[in-house]
């Protein structure tokens, strides 16, 4: 019977050394890792006319997927195309004046030099010549004012990206300081999320993450620690871990190469950052990318 109570008793003993191995090597693992929670972010542009006139015409909608330097957008033109056409006029009136003024003037010039003319009749004609070529001048600049005008009739996309929002529609009036379109960037992409003080030295920019979102779950996202804010900040109230919510904790930018567009503005992400890896330089994000694709 002693025996059997000895055995029993080594039983638990193996076992309870099991447990708190597997324990203690599973809170190594864990502290060999972290694990953040956030939001994916994307730069934005709210895209202007750089004039004051009513909108002609909308060419995109929203969710469209547009190209750098594509027309989105026109103003009613008709009037910037008359001021264009009578500054054009004006010059080449003006320029003909110059030029008669140009003419008037080597003439008197010659005349004076032969003594048929007086010095004084040679000043005034070069004066008026001067005078002449600076009124054209003036009118060539007004000019290229109104040209630019008629440029500014239309809105290009300043870069690739998906259009957000429509903000007017043909018929309102803008100015320069109307929003009409709402841009979303393709790149870069990064997930916005915080760090508490105990891992402040733990990593660094530079370092490989792994993300991955509720949405694609099968899926995993290169990426790497982008930046992390100097100072610290009490945690957003939509930081999904409650635990953190009345911590100082420091704002970390973790960029995410996203080369079949499926993270979106807004969406949850997890990102995994192995604590004990080496370092990498933290290249530009398009940079980091194309070597991830290349690989």
């Amino acid at each position: 019977m002693r025996w059997k109570i000895g055995a029993l008793f080594g039983a638990i003993v193996v076992a309870g050394a099991v447990y708190w191995w597997q324990l203690a090597d599973n809170e190594q693992a864990a502290a060999a890792s972290l694990v953040l929670y956030g939001n994916i972010d994307i730069r934005e542009v709210r895209l202007a006319f750089n004039g004051n006139e009513h909108v002609s015409e909308i060419l995109v909608d929203e969710g469209d997927r547009v190209e750098a330097n594509q027309l989105l957008a026109r103003l009613h033109s008709e009037q910037l195309q008359a001021a264009w056409e009578r500054a054009s006029a004006d010059v080449a009136a003006l320029e003909a004046e110059a030029h008669a003024a140009a003419l008037s003037y080597q003439r008197i010039k010659t005349m004076a030099a032969r003594k048929l003319a007086s010095v004084e009749e040679a000043d005034e004609a070069e004066g008026k010549s001067r005078a002449a070529a600076a009124r054209v001048a003036a009118a060539q600049a007004v000019v290229k004012e109104s040209w630019q005008a008629l440029e500014d009739a239309e809105l290009f996309a300043p870069v690739d990206g998906v259009i957000r929002e429509r903000i007017v529609e043909p018929g309102d009036f803008v100015t320069p300081q109307t929003p009409v379109l709402t841009l979303t960037l393709l790149n870069p992409v990064w997930v916005r999320t915080y760090l508490p003080e105990m891992y402040l030295g733990k990593i660094k920019p530079g370092a490989v993450a792994s993300i991955t979102t509720d949405s694609f779950p099968d899926k995993v996202y290169t990426g790497w620690v982008g930046s992390i804010s100097p100072t610290a900040e009490f945690t957003p109230k939509n930081v999904e871990t409650p635990d953190l919510r009345t911590r100082l904790v420091y704002q970390v930018r973790v960029f995410a190469c996203n080369p079949q567009f499926e993270l979106r503005l807004g969406m949850p992400a997890t990102v995994s950052i192995d604590l004990d890896q080496a370092t990498g330089p933290n290249a530009r994000p398009e940079e980091r990318c194309a070597e991830t694709d290349a690989r």
